[in-house]
């Protein structure tokens, strides 16, 4: 599962530049990748940039001030649990806040980009490779190899161009309040109501 616009109901790194006065602008650039109109590695690139010398301290902020569970997620894994279902998150946003819900809804994987930080400041960078929309893909045939689940049985939910290779690649590829050609491309969307939602479509 993604986890911004998703599991989530922010954009962690839009939140992230609000504390610098430069939400609206993060938040363009975001959208735009969403949408499928930037690569996203270079448009994470150029947003973290835009972070350099913010204190890390913030993060914490943002995971407690701004970031709430979207409406039907705690339903939706616990559910799958109690049915012995694998969850995961496989983000392009950031450990700090995967780890810290991956911990909190006791989820089985997660991976994320590694934001770099030095002497408590953000640099702007990230370290390693960025987990774009193949590297989601990626994780997604891992896991379930991992696991021991074949790919039939695998379900993918994401709402960003960067989630479509993981969405197609999934037993059963889902767009949740996604953008329009993310919609038009999954096999299935869930256009209204919460991530419980997904329920249904499990049952069908």
């Amino acid at each position: 599962m993604d986890m911004d616009s998703t599991l989530i109901q922010c954009e962690c790194i839009d939140e992230i530049g609000a504390f610098l006065g430069l939400k609206a602008q993060i938040a363009e650039i975001t959208e735009r990748a969403m949408r499928g109109e930037l690569d996203f590695a270079a448009s994470l690139t150029q947003r973290t940039q835009l972070l350099a010398g913010l204190d890390a301290g913030i993060l914490e902020r943002v995971y407690d001030e701004c970031i709430e569970l979207t409406d039907g997620a705690e339903l939706l894994i616990s559910t799958l649990h109690q049915h012995g279902w694998k969850v995961g998150l496989v983000s392009g946003g950031f450990t700090y806040f995967t780890d810290k819900l991956a911990q909190r809804l006791q989820l089985d994987f997660s991976r994320a980009n590694v934001l770099e930080i030095h002497h408590n400041k953000l640099t702007g960078g990230v370290i390693g490779d960025i987990v774009d929309a193949q590297t989601k893909r990626r994780c997604l045939l891992e896991q379930a190899d991992i696991f021991g689940i074949p790919l039939a049985q695998t379900v993918a939910i994401g709402d960003g161009a960067n989630d479509l290779p993981m969405i197609h690649a999934a037993g059963l590829g889902i767009a949740f309040h996604a953008k329009p050609k993310v919609v038009a491309e999954a096999p299935f969307a869930i256009n209204t109501g919460g991530l419980d939602q997904v329920l249904t479509l499990l049952d069908g």
